[in-house]
C-alpha cells in the first residue's frame, strides 16, 4: 500500500531538527535572535504607525501617533534599531579580527560585508522606477506617486549609515561608545539651546548610531560580558530619556510622526540615543535567555529564516504595505487602511490588516529573496547548508559553504 502523505507539521519539525542538528554548536544564537527581533520589530512598526489616507483622489502621509499621541509607546517597543546597530558593530568587529588573524586585506573583507547589503538594493530600486514612471504617464496624481515612493523606499537610508559605519570598522573598533554620546549631547545643545542652524543635527546621523555600534565592538572585546554592563545601559538608559521627555521637552515617540517640528529619528536626537542605550542593556541582559530559547528546533529554524532573509525582509516590507494599499483602492476608503487614523476604531482595523501585509511581504520574498544570496538562484532545499554566520560563510559537515 502506498505510504500516507507527509503532514504539513511533520515535514516542518523534521527541517527544523535539520537546521537545528547542522548549526555549528559554537554559534551564539543569541546574536541571530536579536537581530531576528530588530528586523521585525521595524517590519511591525511600520505597519503599524504608517497611514496612507485616501483625501480627493490623493493619498498623504499619516500616523496614529499624530492624532493620538497618548499611544507613543507603541514606538518603544518597536523602534530597534539601536539593537541592530548593536549587533551589527559586534559582527563586523569580530569579523574584522578573524580577518585581520587569517591575512585577509581589508577590501576584500569590506566586499564581502558590503554584498550582501546592496545586491538586494538594486531589485528595489528597479522595481520602484518602473512603477513611478508608470503612475506617472497613467496621469496619477503627482503627491501620491511620491508618497508611495518615499514610503516604499525609506528604508534604503538606513543602509547607507549601517554601510558607513561598516566601511570604518577599523577605525571605530575600538571607539569608547562615551565619545559619540558626547558629540550628540553637544550637538542637541546646539540645536535646541543655542538655536543652531537644523543641518547641524545631521552630524547626529552618524554619531547617534555609531553609539550601539561601538557598544556592539566593546561586546565583541568582552567588555560588555558581565550583567552589571547590561543594567547600568538599561537603567541608565530608561532614566535619562525619562528626563529628556519629561524636562527637557523632547518627543514621546521614538519615530517620526507626521507634522511635528522635532523628530526624535530625523536625525536622531539625545533621547533616541538614550532610548537605544536602554535597549541595548536590556538587549544584553537577555542574552542567556535567548541562548536557552534557541536550543528549540522550531524556534531556532524561524530565527534562522529571518536571518536568511534580513534584507530581503527589511527592503520590502515598506512595497508590501504601499501595494497593499493602492491595490485596496480598487475597493474603495477601506477602514484601517485609507482613512485617518484618529480613533481607536483605526487601530483596530489596522491590526486586522497585518496578515494581509505579511502575505504581500511574502509574496515579495518568494520573487526577490534570491537577490540576498550570493551565486543567485538556490534550491529552497539547501538552507540547512547555505545557512551563512553572521561573520564568514559557516562550516557545515566539515567543509565551507
Amino acid at each position: 500500500m502506498p505510504k500516507p502523505p507527509t503532514r504539513l507539521p511533520n515535514r516542518i519539525r523534521h527541517l527544523a531538527h535539520r537546521i537545528d542538528t547542522t548549526t555549528p554548536p559554537d554559534r551564539d544564537r543569541a546574536v541571530d535572535a536579536l537581530r531576528a527581533f530588530a528586523v521585525l520589530g521595524v517590519v511591525l512598526g511600520h505597519w503599524l504607525v504608517t497611514a496612507l489616507v485616501a483625501d480627493g483622489g490623493r493619498l498623504h502621509a499619516s500616523s496614529p501617533l499624530q492624532h493620538l499621541p497618548w499611544l507613543a509607546p507603541i514606538s518603544w517597543l518597536f523602534q530597534t534599531l539601536a539593537v541592530f546597530f548593536l549587533v551589527g558593530g559586534h559582527v563586523a568587529t569580530r569579523s574584522y579580527t578573524t580577518a585581520q588573524a587569517n591575512g585577509t586585506p581589508y577590501h576584500r573583507w569590506l566586499k564581502s560585508r558590503l554584498s550582501r547589503l546592496f545586491k538586494p538594493v538594486a531589485a528595489v530600486l528597479t522595481l520602484w522606477t518602473i512603477a513611478t514612471t508608470a503612475l506617472l504617464l497613467s496621469g496619477t496624481d503627482f503627491t501620491t506617486v511620491h508618497t508611495l515612493a518615499k514610503l516604499a523606499l525609506s528604508p534604503l537610508w538606513f543602509l547607507v549609515v549601517f554601510a558607513a559605519l561598516t566601511a570604518a570598522t577599523p577605525l571605530v573598533a575600538r571607539l569608547n561608545p562615551l565619545w559619540p554620546l558626547a558629540v550628540v549631547l553637544h550637538v542637541d545643545l546646539l540645536r535646541f539651546g543655542f538655536g543652531a542652524a537644523p543641518g547641524v543635527g545631521w552630524v547626529n546621523l552618524a554619531a547617534g548610531w555609531l553609539v550601539p555600534y561601538t557598544l556592539g565592538a566593546a561586546w565583541t572585546r568582552g567588555e560588555l560580558d558581565h550583567p552589571r554592563a547590561g543594567w547600568v545601559l538599561l537603567v541608565g538608559g530608561t532614566a535619562a530619556t525619562a528626563g529628556l521627555i519629561a524636562c527637557a521637552g523632547y518627543p514621546a515617540s521614538m519615530v517620526g510622526v507626521p507634522g511635528t517640528s522635532v523628530s526624535n529619528l530625523d536625525p536622531p536626537t539625545l533621547a533616541a540615543v538614550t532610548f537605544g542605550l536602554a535597549q541595548c542593556g536590556l538587549a544584553l541582559l537577555l542574552r542567556e535567555r535567548l541562548r536557552h530559547a534557541m536550543r528549540r528546533p522550531l524556534a531556532w529554524a524561524a530565527v534562522a529564516f529571518v536571518n536568511l532573509s534580513a534584507m530581503t525582509i527589511f527592503l520590502w516590507h515598506q512595497t508590501a504595505l504601499m501595494a497593499t494599499t493602492a491595490t485596496g483602492l480598487l475597493f474603495g476608503h477601506l477602514p484601517g487602511l485609507h482613512t485617518p487614523p484618529d480613533q481607536l476604531t483605526w487601530v483596530a482595523a489596522r491590526l486586522m490588516w497585518l496578515p494581509v501585509f505579511a502575505l504581500a511581504l511574502a509574496v515579495c520574498w518568494t520573487a526577490f529573496h534570491t537577490y540576498e544570496r550570493t551565486g543567485g538562484r538556490r534550491n529552497p532545499s539547501r538552507i540547512v547548508r547555505t545557512h551563512r554566520s553572521s561573520d564568514r560563510a559557516t562550516p557545515i559537515g566539515g567543509r565551507r559553504v
